[in-house]
């Protein structure tokens, strides 16, 4: 049986959604155990149907490294230390990703031979159903070309045994398709990558998703920045879609007309079925929700975490490197 260790605490929402989504996934999945961390107040739903932890702290979204593992009383300490006594299979949270990504580093540790652990995501393509993985989006500010080389590797990794893709085709995130183009780092981690039988060049942001790439590497500033771009510029999309239908009778009455094109739009778009973001290259299963997750983010992400248990990644990671 499966063991999944989730945070219910340092999410926007409260825990309260994180209840909703673990009961609706316990539903549909009866061979998985879940072990909630949180304020044992706050989990009475829970009672009788998964175990519960007791984890009255939270930690600050501010938080740094040392402050973290200091509040051995936080949820997030807890939860990961469940890990890497080796009592859970996979670790989930919504609370701090600074304070998630040193904590799970720092006692979980990367798998020998991985330079930096890397978060990759999968984004939503123009193709319905397709989804092209980005990584590192946010795990480091700087990478060395030997470290996108591994995030290339294990990006194809995640998208073949994930995302069921037989060949992934893999590009780096640059200022222009030609090989010179680039960050220094970025041209040096081309010629690494050359030999490699998946790699297919460099790819533009405003190519990024246009169903083209199953795997896209690049350093963790530039892929923070693309990550809060995309989303910043799809929330600013749908708010001018949905002014522009009530304008007047007329166009609310044009929207009957293409509610089925919007919906379906709405849908490949949901970056909610995704189930967050995953930090690659430690000696764990580790699935960062976002903040503000709501009952369905937290189902997703779960199942996420499911699914990379189920597909052994880390010991393929382990192989590959």
């Amino acid at each position: 049986m499966i063991k999944i260790a989730v945070d219910t605490l340092g999410g926007d929402n409260g825990s309260a959604p994180v209840v909703e989504g673990i009961l609706n996934f316990l539903k549909d999945h009866p061979d998985v155990s879940i072990t909630a961390v949180g304020k044992k107040e706050e989990l009475s739903k829970l009672e009788g149907k998964c175990e519960i932890v007791d984890a009255p702290d939270i930690v600050p979204m501010e938080a740094g490294p040392l402050e973290v593992m200091r509040m051995k009383n936080s949820s997030m300490f807890k939860t990961v230390s469940l890990a890497k006594e080796g009592k859970v299979d996979a670790i989930v949270s919504s609370g701090s990703t600074g304070g998630f990504l040193s904590s799970s580093t720092l006692l979980l540790k990367t798998i020998p031979g991985v330079n930096r652990a890397a978060f990759i995501a999968p984004f939503p393509t123009k193709i319905k159903g397709h989804y092209v993985v980005i990584l590192d989006i946010g795990a480091s500010n700087e990478n060395s070309p030997e470290e996108l080389k591994q995030f290339a590797l294990m990006g194809a990794l995640y998208s073949k045994h994930i995302l069921g893709v037989e060949e992934p085709k893999v590009y780096l995130l640059s200022n222009g398709t030609e090989p010179g183009k680039g960050s220094p780092v970025g041209k040096q981690a081309y010629k690494l990558l050359a030999d490699n039988p998946l790699f297919k060049g460099n790819i533009e942001a405003r190519n990024a998703l246009n169903g083209e790439a199953d795997v896209i590497v690049t350093d963790g500033f530039t892929g923070n920045v693309f990550l809060k771009s995309s989303e910043g510029m799809a929330k600013m999309m749908a708010g001018f879609i949905k002014n522009a239908f009530k304008k007047n009778l007329w166009t609310m009455l044009g929207y009957l007309h293409v509610r089925k094109g919007i919906k379906e739009m709405t849908e490949t778009m949901d970056y909610k079925s995704t189930g967050g973001a995953m930090l690659l290259g430690v000696n764990g299963v580790v699935v960062k929700v976002h903040g503000n997750a709501d009952a369905y983010s937290m189902y997703c992400a779960i199942n996420v975490a499911k699914k990379l248990v189920a597909s052994d990644l880390r010991n393929k990671i382990k192989e590959g490197i």
